[in-house]
């Protein structure tokens, strides 16, 4: 093999490896971060920057590069997979996914806990745990029922909880509302991102929230954990409850799946789609929201 043909092979599976990352998703996890610090320190320093960088690109890494790797066996019957919902990464780069999800993370997390505190290195080792359990074998909390989605929720959630730490931020019944709204949101979107799944893991042997109640059941689930977190933000100091808005869209996308059957769950691949674009839209109106709270 020539070196150019050696080093578009190389190119091929670097790119697979940052395809495995899920890229149209880092925000959702670097967001949280960068927003529970900045407004309790109210100041950009470089921590702020770190951790950012952190929950943007190694973390995404290592939550669904190790998920890709474990799971390729019931991907090759998947059809959503090898795009923007999944890379399909071949055997012969699982050992350098792994690989790359571990030096690109022990960096950031020495500094992360070397400024920590104890709380953050808590929630920092909560939140490590958590993405390495929901796909690593013996573990494989995605194969637990209802623990899956809690555990999907925990990767979203404990960005921000460990931006809070770090900060030093004070707990409050605000915080604790509006981080309780903020983990129905994130069960709410497993939930229902696992109606689709439900023929290929069933194939694969794989269970899930959604295999075990059922796909109708688990929209209506879906439906119910995000009007519950809508309501929660109600009670959260002004500018909160303007935030409760936010769930109207996920529940109108989802609603039309209200009678959604195991067979037809496929086809909800449909609103999945939809899903990753409202929370681009939804990311800019919190955004809105929060900088209203820090002016205010």
């Amino acid at each position: 093999m020539s070196d150019r043909s050696t080093h578009r092979s190389a190119g091929r599976d670097l790119a697979q490896i940052v395809l495995s990352s899920r890229p149209i998703s880092w925000i959702n996890t670097a967001f949280p971060f960068a927003a529970a610090y900045l407004l309790s320190t109210r100041e950009i320093d470089l921590t702020l920057v770190i951790g950012t960088l952190y929950f943007l690109v190694p973390y995404n890494l290592a939550m669904y590069g190790i998920n890709d790797v474990f799971d390729y066996a019931s991907d090759l019957a998947n059809p959503r997979k090898g795009g923007i919902e999944g890379a399909l990464l071949a055997p012969r780069i699982h050992r350098a996914t792994l690989w790359a999800a571990a030096l690109t993370n022990i960096p950031f997390l020495v500094y992360l806990y070397a400024v920590g505190n104890p709380a953050s290195w808590f929630w920092l080792t909560l939140s490590v745990f958590a993405v390495i359990a929901y796909s690593a074998p013996v573990l494989r909390f995605k194969e637990r029922p209802f623990l899956d989605s809690i555990t999907s929720s925990t990767h979203f959630v404990s960005p921000a909880i460990v931006g809070l730490a770090l900060a030093g931020a004070p707990v409050n019944a605000a915080t604790v509302l509006t981080l309780s709204a903020f983990f129905l949101w994130g069960m709410a979107a497993h939930a229902f991102g696992a109606v689709q799944d439900v023929g290929p893991d069933r194939e694969g042997g794989i269970s899930s929230i959604a295999t075990v109640i059922g796909a109708r059941t688990t929209v209506r689930l879906a439906m119910a954990l995000w009007t519950l977190a809508g309501v929660a933000m109600l009670f959260t100091p002004w500018p909160g409850p303007l935030a409760a808005v936010l769930a109207l869209p996920y529940i109108v996308n989802a609603a039309p799946w209200w009678n959604v059957t195991d067979d037809t769950s496929a086809r909800t691949n449909r609103a999945w789609r939809r899903f990753i674009a409202l929370n681009y839209i939804a990311g800019f109106l919190a955004t809105m929201i929060l900088i209203l709270a820090w002016v205010s």
